[in-house]
């Protein structure tokens, strides 16, 4: 079955954020974004992101917006 774009792209973002050791609540905080969120964000049910929301979390893991995009 192929993933869809949100769960690629929530992948991603739990991949980076274990590569950093970065715990859900600190990339939040560093994202300036809520930690729920962020749960949900990784979670099987992702929800429809912000291109904002797609910066901040890019910003704080130091990766390219394109790389949470690579499937």
């Amino acid at each position: 079955m192929k993933k869809n774009i949100k769960t690629i792209v929530g992948g991603k973002i739990k991949k980076y954020r274990a590569a950093k050791a970065f715990t859900q609540q600190k990339l939040a905080e560093t994202a300036e974004i809520d930690y729920k969120y962020l749960q949900k964000i990784e979670g099987k049910n992702p929800p429809n992101l912000k291109i904002e929301t797609i910066e901040k979390l890019s910003s704080a893991l130091k990766v390219k917006i394109t790389d949470l995009f690579d499937s």
